[in-house]
């Protein structure tokens, strides 16, 4: 019977030595090296071994994955930055669609009609609170009655609360200086777009603000805010 034994071995180069002799192979890859011992021979029979395949490069699924990851990464930071930036050229609402808003006064108070045209003369143009909490302005009309309409104080270019000039007889933003007519007309930009209207009226004693879904009557034109 012949007798059968196993070395591991690497060969340095493509030379194997064996006691008995050289055996020359290339060698591409380290094998496992087995010697076959039968009378006064040596048979050395060379078996490859594998390795398995790199696994350091990611696979498709990997990258795309990764790269999903980097593109939110990226876009996140960049829409947030970008949604204060386009609110800029976007007027500002004046108010819900919804039902009628008393008026308040500067400290809170509903605005009783006949008491506030006892102490607000004719052309005066003071704010109140409106609908949604903008501030608006309450008009009163030269014959001393109010106006069917309410005019709201924020402006259209960057949303700055425009004040009432009655010595220039408009409405004068100190931000950028735009300007509006005693109406809320606008006259002077950069605003682009006249101050929103809001009706105007009385119920049980009480001023009241309606939103405005009517043709704009400073420019025949349907309103911009409804």
């Amino acid at each position: 019977m012949a007798s059968f034994s196993t070395l591991s071995h690497t060969c340095p180069s493509q030379l194997c030595f064996t006691k008995n002799g050289v055996v020359s192979k290339s060698l591409a890859n380290p094998t496992r090296t087995h010697f076959l011992k039968k009378g006064n021979y040596l048979r050395v029979r060379f078996q490859a071994t594998s390795f398995p395949a790199d696994d350091r490069v990611p696979d498709m699924g990997k990258r795309q994955l990764m790269n999903l990851l980097l593109l939110g990464a990226v876009s996140l930071p960049t829409a947030i930055m970008l949604i204060p930036y386009a609110s800029f050229f976007v007027p500002p609402g004046s108010g819900s669609a919804g039902g009628a808003t008393i008026a308040k006064d500067a400290i809170g108070n509903d605005v009783i009609a006949e008491e506030w045209l006892k102490n607000h003369g004719p052309g005066d143009r003071t704010l109140t609170q409106g609908l949604k909490g903008d501030p608006t302005y309450l008009v009163v009309e030269k014959d001393r009655t109010l106006a069917p309409y309410g005019i709201n104080a924020v402006c259209t270019h960057l949303g700055c609360v425009v004040p009432w000039n009655a010595a220039e007889n408009k409405f004068i933003c100190p931000c950028h200086g735009s300007q509006y007519n005693n109406q809320g007309k606008v006259v002077r930009g950069p605003a682009p777009l006249s101050l929103a209207l809001v009706h105007a009226d009385v119920d049980d004693g009480k001023v009241i603000f309606v939103p405005w879904v009517k043709t704009d009557f400073r420019t025949g034109e349907a309103p911009w805010w409804a």
